[in-house]
């Protein structure tokens, strides 16, 4: 019979419990919900459905900062420069209605259901 020492024994535990926790972690994982792209001075799509709990993430795509403001003001991002993102968790049911503040005639709508 042959036996590990302890560090060998330790090393081939927390190997293998690496191995396993991996699948599972990534599982656990929330799939990416909707991506509002801001490009010529428009949000595209200009209207999105999505349930309860989902999370939207716009990004900005122009040289120009650009904002995402509920008419509600529910939600009010800072000014997102080229390639940055905000991003909003849709928790309640309902329409929203969503522009740019510094760029007011930009919409779209977020039907939650």
């Amino acid at each position: 019979m042959t036996f590990l020492k302890p560090s060998t024994l330790a090393a081939a535990l927390i190997l293998s419990a690496a191995a396993v926790g991996t699948p599972l972690a990534a599982c656990a994982q929330t799939p990416a919900g909707p991506l509002v792209t801001i490009r010529n001075f428009m949000f595209s799509p200009m209207s999105t459905t999505i349930k309860a709990g989902t999370t939207v993430t716009w990004k900005n795509l122009d040289a120009e900062p650009h904002t995402v403001v509920n008419d509600a003001g529910i939600f009010h991002s800072k000014a997102l420069d080229q390639d940055e993102t905000y991003s909003f968790r849709f928790d309640k049911p309902g329409v929203y209605k969503v522009f740019c503040g510094i760029h007011p005639y930009m919409k779209e709508t977020i039907t939650v259901e």
